[in-house]
């Protein structure tokens, strides 16, 4: 009968040192990915407000003063056909910040923006680029 031996010290530090070099190499790449998603997921949903957006400019003859427009009839329109978000709440972007609305807009009717991972206007690439409704 053999004894059965377990792992010595060495080849446990051995396939230690491998995972954290595995790590080090992957990581970033699934860190950089998440970013991209975030982006992507914010770029979606500045098109979900703006065509929210553009059905109240259809049904009421113009766009909301602000995004809670989309949720309230704040003209007291008779043409109010709200609201015009399915959760009935006004999402923030993926980064827990508002989405920058202005009407009227300088860029087109309404400017509509998520201003990054940074929370601040500029950047030059995601995550900390601005993403904005007229790009």
């Amino acid at each position: 009968m053999q004894k059965s031996q377990g792992f010595t010290l060495i080849e446990l530090l051995i396939v230690m040192a491998i995972i954290a070099m595995l790590g080090a190499l992957v990581g970033p790449k699934i860190f950089k990915g998440f970013d991209k998603a975030k982006c992507d997921a914010a770029t979606s949903q500045i098109g979900s407000l703006g065509a929210s957006l553009d059905q109240h400019r259809i049904d009421v003859g113009k766009y909301p003063r602000s995004l809670e427009g989309l949720l309230t009839n704040e003209g007291n329109s008779s043409r109010w056909d709200g609201p015009y978000l399915s959760k009935k709440k006004i999402p923030v972007d993926p980064w827990d910040n508002e989405y920058v609305y202005k009407y009227p807009g300088t860029n087109g009717d309404y400017d509509l923006s998520s201003l990054g991972g940074d929370g601040r206007e500029g950047g030059d690439k995601c995550p900390d680029a601005d993403i904005n409704s007229w790009e």
